[in-house]
C-alpha cells in the first residue's frame, strides 16, 4: 500500500482552557547549549546553526567555551534559551549578556550560575485577560528581566496541553515582524 492510501487519523485536539505559563519574551537572540549523552561533547548553537568562537553569534559561543564546567550541570540534552544585554537587540540597559533558559519549570530552582531563566509572569489557567493583563503589566512597570527597563518586548505563551509556544508583543502584535 502506498503511503497515500494509508490511513491517519485525525490528531487529538487540546484543551485551550488548561494551564498555560506566560513568561517575558526577552529580545535578544536564540541560543542553546548542547551537551552529548557521556557529556564530553559541549557545542552552541545559535537558532540556525552551530556557532564557533571563530563564526560566534554576539559572543555566545565564546561564553560557553569559558563555562564550559558550569554549563555540564544542565545534564545531556538540548538547553534552550535566550543570549541578551549589551550589543544585543534592546540591550535592556545592562552591562554584559546574560543566557536565560526557556524551561522554566525544569530550571526554576536549581542551575547553573551562569545561567539565568526568563521571568515567569503568570502560572494558571490560560485566558485572554490572563493575556492582557500581562501585557500591560511590561508596559506599565517595563521588564521583570531587567529592572527599569521600559521597553519590554512582550510575552511568551507556553500551552502544557499542547506543548505549544505562542508570542504577543507588547507593540504592534498585528503587524508581520519587520513591517
Amino acid at each position: 500500500m502506498t503511503e497515500e492510501h494509508e490511513f491517519k487519523g485525525f490528531p487529538k485536539i487540546p484543551r485551550l482552557k488548561r494551564p498555560v505559563v506566560i513568561t517575558e519574551k526577552i529580545d535578544g537572540t536564540n541560543a542553546q547549549v548542547y551537551i552529548s549523552e557521556d557529556m564530553g561533547v559541549i557545542k552552541a548553537g545559535s537558532k540556525n546553526r552551530w556557532i564557533t568562537p571563530e563564526n560566534d553569534n554576539y559572543g555566545f559561543a565564546r561564553w560557553v567555551m569559558v563555562h564550559e564546567n558550569e554549563l555540564r550541570e544542565l545534564g545531556p540534552g538540548r538547553h534552550f534559551g535566550e543570549w541578551w544585554g549589551s550589543g544585543i537587540q534592546r540591550r535592556y540597559n545592562i552591562e554584559g549578556k546574560r543566557f536565560s533558559l526557556f524551561n522554566t519549570q525544569r530550571w526554576s530552582d536549581e542551575r547553573p550560575d551562569c545561567c539565568d531563566v526568563v521571568p515567569v509572569l503568570y502560572h494558571g489557567e490560560f485566558s485572554t485577560e490572563a493575556v492582557e493583563n500581562q501585557l500591560e503589566r511590561l508596559r506599565t512597570k517595563g521588564s521583570a528581566a531587567s529592572a527599569g527597563f521600559m521597553d519590554p518586548e512582550g510575552i511568551v505563551c507556553y500551552m502544557a496541553a499542547s506543548r505549544s509556544m505562542f508570542k504577543v508583543t507588547v507593540n504592534d502584535d498585528e503587524k508581520p515582524k519587520g513591517i
